[in-house]
C-alpha cells in the first residue's frame, strides 16, 4: 500500500460480503496463487491540492451562480473532495464553510483544536466550541464575517438534521437549502486524475475476479470465495468488499443472508470493488460453475445485449433516463418485466460513481440530466428470476466529448467472463 494513500474502505450490510484477513470466511487459507499477486503497475497518483484548489473555485462559482452565500458540509466524501480532510462523525460537530467569496473556515470542538490544525488545508480559520457551547453559533459568526449573513446558504444533503436545524436557529436571518446544485455540480464531472484513480481500482478489481473465479471448487462457501477475492486485493495493495451468491441467490440483486455451497450448474455473482486514493470502483460478473443450462446461456446473452443497448445510448446530451429505458427494451422484448417487474429488471440501470461507490446522477425513468463529458456510471441492468436465478453484467463507463468508454471490457460469453 502507497503511504501516501487515503482509502475508503468499502463496507457492505449484506451477508454475502467476508471481510478477511488473509483466510477465507470457511477458515480455509487463501490460495497461494492469490497471495502471490503483486500490485499492478503504474498506479495512479493521488489528486493534488492544485486540483482541489480549482475545485473550491468552481464552488465558489457554482455559489454565485445559484445565488448561494456559502455551503456547509460536515465530515465525509465532500470534505475529502474540496479540502482533503477526513474526520470521524460523532455527536460533537466538526464542520467546513466554504464561502462564495473569502477564506474557507472550520468549526471544531475546543479540545480537539490541536488535532484540528494538524489535518485542516486551505485555510487558518479554526474555530472551536466548549462541551457547553453552540458549535452552530460559530458558523453563524463565520457567515457575518464573510458578508452573507442575511444570504442562502447551502447545507449538504448527508449533513445531519440536529446540525441543519442548529443552523437555522443560530443564522435566523438566512435561508437554509440544499448545497447540492454546488456538491454534485463538482463532483459529477470528473478530472483526468480522477478518471486515472478509478480506472486503477477498476484494473485491480477485474484482475482480483479472476483469480478469485479461477478458485471455484465444489462446495465452497460464498463466504471463502469472498476471502479469495478480498485477499487478491490486499495482494495488489487495495482495500475493498465482494458480494458473492450463488444459484438461485444470484435473483437478490444485492445477495441473500442464507449459507450457500456452490454446485454444479450454479449461477456465481461476484459484485463490488476497491478504493484508490479514495476512488472506486463497481464490477459485477456472473459466470456457471460447470455446464450452463440453454436458459441460463438464453437469459446471460439478453443481460449482455441490455447493457450494449445501454452503454450505446449513453450519447452527449442524451437524458440519462434513456440510458434506462435503452437496456429495458430490450429486456421487455426478451418476454422479462415490463417496468420493474420481476422476473425482470427490477431496478435502476446504472449510477454514478466516484469517491462514492453510489453517487450522483442515475440511470434511471425521470432523471433528465443530460450526459456530459466527464460523467461516470455504472451500466448494470439486470434479469432476476426468483426461484430459478439472475444475471446481473455490471462495467463502469465514463462520458468524453466523443461518447462512452468503457473502464473495463464486458463479458464475452457465458463462460468467457473476462475479455
Amino acid at each position: 500500500m502507497l503511504i501516501s494513500r487515503r482509502t475508503f474502505v468499502q463496507t457492505s450490510m449484506m451477508g454475502a460480503v467476508a471481510a478477511t484477513q488473509g483466510r477465507g470466511a470457511a477458515g480455509n487459507s487463501v490460495p497461494a496463487s492469490i497471495t502471490a499477486l503483486t500490485p499492478l503497475p503504474n498506479p495512479a497518483q493521488p489528486i493534488t491540492d492544485e486540483e482541489r484548489r480549482a475545485r473550491i473555485a468552481k464552488a465558489q462559482r457554482l455559489m454565485t451562480e445559484q445565488g448561494l452565500g456559502a455551503i456547509v458540509l460536515e465530515s465525509g466524501t465532500s470534505m475529502a473532495y474540496f479540502a482533503d480532510v477526513r474526520w470521524g462523525l460523532s455527536e460533537r460537530p466538526f464542520l467546513l464553510v466554504i464561502p462564495a467569496k473569502g477564506d474557507l473556515a472550520y468549526v471544531a470542538p475546543g479540545f480537539e483544536e490541536q488535532r484540528a490544525r494538524e489535518v485542516i488545508k486551505f485555510s487558518k480559520d479554526v474555530r472551536v466550541w466548549q462541551e457547553d457551547e453552540d458549535a452552530l453559533a460559530l458558523v453563524a459568526g463565520i457567515l457575518k464575517d464573510r458578508g452573507v449573513a442575511t444570504a442562502k446558504i447551502g447545507v449538504e444533503e448527508r449533513v445531519r438534521f440536529f446540525i441543519a436545524d442548529a443552523l437555522a436557529k443560530a443564522a435566523p436571518a438566512s435561508t437554509i437549502v440544499l448545497a447540492t446544485p454546488v456538491t454534485a455540480g463538482c463532483r459529477v464531472i470528473k478530472s483526468a486524475a480522477e478518471i486515472a484513480n478509478m480506472q486503477y481500482a477498476m484494473n485491480i478489481t477485474l484482475a482480483a475476479f479472476k483469480a478469485g473465479l479461477a478458485t471455484l471448487h465444489e462446495g465452497m462457501t460464498q463466504g471463502e470465495l469472498a476471502g479469495n477475492i478480498t485477499g487478491a486485493y490486499r495482494a495488489m495493495g487495495a482495500n475493498g468488499a465482494v458480494a458473492v451468491s450463488f444459484g438461485e441467490y444470484t435473483a437478490f440483486p444485492h445477495g441473500s443472508i442464507e449459507p450457500q455451497r456452490l454446485k454444479n450448474g450454479d449461477v456465481v455473482q461476484i459484485d463490488d470493488g476497491v478504493s484508490w486514493n479514495g476512488y472506486q470502483s463497481d464490477i459485477t460478473r456472473t459466470v456457471v460453475f460447470g455446464k450452463p443450462s440453454q436458459r441460463q446461456i438464453d437469459v446471460w446473452n439478453l443481460e449482455k445485449k441490455a447493457q450494449a443497448a445501454a452503454f450505446a445510448a449513453a450519447k452527449v446530451g442524451a437524458a440519462c433516463e434513456s440510458v434506462d429505458a435503452a437496456a429495458r427494451k430490450v429486456i421487455t422484448e426478451g418476454g422479462f418485466g415490463p417496468g420493474y417487474k420481476v422476473p425482470g429488471l427490477p431496478h435502476r440501470t446504472g449510477h454514478g460513481i466516484g469517491m462514492d461507490g453510489h453517487e450522483w446522477t442515475n440511470f434511471v425513468k425521470g432523471n433528465k440530466t443530460p450526459l456530459a463529458p466527464g460523467m461516470c456510471f455504472s451500466d448494470e441492468p439486470m434479469i432476476a428470476i426468483y426461484g430459478e436465478f439472475g444475471i446481473r453484467l455490471e462495467d463502469c463507463l465514463y462520458m468524453t466529448p466523443d461518447g462512452p468508454r468503457w473502464f473495463t471490457q464486458p463479458s464475452p460469453a457465458i463462460d468467457q467472463p473476462f475479455a
